[in-house]
């Protein structure tokens, strides 16, 4: 299975409904970037009338771990991923239309590149940002994942 926008969006609705439900959806993938909008809506806001920080959570973890599948996949390895840490700053209010983006896939070619010459599990920081209509940075996360060849 190829990995785009409209596959992507499909197995959100089925293996992480939350997510689909509130609205996350993937817009563009290549190479090296990822793109992913939500609007704020009542179903993914908080009581202060922005969108819940999970919810910005949620696009975020998805821009970098699309990006994550994607290279695991033209790889042709068997490789695992997984969250190891993660952090978020939140700057403004999230209302409107947020897209958070992540470029950094020449990162996650070094890593497996690394994890397959030396067999050892290799982790790497990916960061997306969450920009608003305006053009202003609404938040910030970065992922910190794990990737081990598997046996």
């Amino acid at each position: 299975m190829s990995i785009s926008p409209s596959k992507l969006n499909t197995f959100l609705m089925f293996k992480l409904p939350a997510a689909y439900f509130t609205g996350v959806r993937t817009k563009f993938i290549d190479d090296t970037t990822c793109i992913v909008k939500v609007k704020h809506r009542w179903i993914n806001q908080n009581p202060f009338k922005s969108m819940f920080w999970a919810v910005q959570g949620m696009a975020a973890e998805l821009t970098t771990g699309a990006l994550m599948m994607l290279k695991i996949k033209k790889s042709g390895k068997n490789i695992s991923m997984l969250v190891a840490n993660n952090n978020a700053t939140f700057i403004k209010k999230a209302t409107g239309i947020i897209t958070f983006k992540c470029v950094e896939g020449n990162k996650i070619d070094n890593a497996i590149a690394k994890a397959i010459e030396t067999g050892e599990g290799q982790t790497v920081w990916l960061n997306a940002n969450g920009i608003n209509k305006d053009g202003v940075e609404v938040s910030s996360f970065n992922f910190e994942w794990t990737i081990k060849l598997k046996s």
